[in-house]
């Protein structure tokens, strides 16, 4: 059986120089980034040291859906050490050094990415070893000071409400100022198809990972299944 993440191979080459938390240079020039995991906000030093560590000096082979750059010339890719059954990403999040994207398509891949940041998570290892990794949606003004960053909230669904083409998952009462996730008319099909009815989270506790928007107040847009976690009642 294939290891998560286990992708088309896009090439391979040793790594030259880490450029940051996640992405590195080769030595024929491309430049890749990991994809699959975000970094932490805090500390990026010591998390591009934990890439390094990892990786510079080694040969490794990169995997992915395709080998189309992003708009800065990067290569997205899954990225295996030499013999190794696991990517980098499951060993960072492993390590507690980044946090899982919200742009991950294949299940399986995005199951087992979230079990190493609950590994890591359990543990209290690099980035867990503190409080302030996930933010509490009934703190507004703390989720709002990362506008334009990627976040993990969690917090009750006060409510769920339609306004146009738009739900709106309401963490608080005051809709100009509290925490809410926006998922669009068009999402609405492939969220109830992965089993995530919007109604359905009414009063239920749940941990939302994207990047935070300011429209009033902070919001998540949710385009995803696998950007919610259910946390039990």
């Amino acid at each position: 059986m294939a290891a998560p993440c286990s992708f088309e191979p896009q090439g391979e080459g040793r790594v030259a120089a880490i450029v940051d938390a996640r992405s590195f240079r080769l030595t024929d020039g491309r430049e890749i980034k990991l994809a699959g995991i975000e970094p932490a906000a805090s500390d990026a030093i010591s998390r591009s040291a934990a890439l390094s560590a990892l990786i510079l000096g080694r040969d490794v082979t990169l995997r992915g859906a395709d080998d189309a750059p992003d708009r800065y010339g990067r290569q997205p890719a899954f990225v295996f050490l030499d013999g190794a059954d696991n990517s980098v990403q499951a060993a960072l999040l492993s390590q507690g050094e980044a946090l899982v994207s919200a742009e991950i398509a294949d299940k399986d891949c995005a199951a087992s990415l979230l079990a190493a940041e609950a590994a890591a998570r359990a543990a209290k290892r690099g980035i867990w070893a503190g409080s302030a990794v996930i933010k509490n949606a009934e703190s507004p003004g703390d989720i709002l000071a990362g506008n334009g960053r990627f976040m993990l909230v969690e917090g009750r669904v006060l409510s769920v409400r339609q306004a146009g083409a738009t739900t709106y998952l309401n963490f608080g009462r005051n809709w100009t100022r509290d925490f809410a996730v926006t998922i669009s008319r068009r999402v609405l099909p492939s969220l109830e198809a992965a089993g995530v009815a919007p109604k359905s989270l009414e009063n239920r506790r749940i941990r939302i990972r994207g990047f935070i928007e300011t429209r009033t107040g902070p919001r998540i847009d949710l385009v995803r299944a696998g950007q919610v976690e259910l946390l039990g009642n």
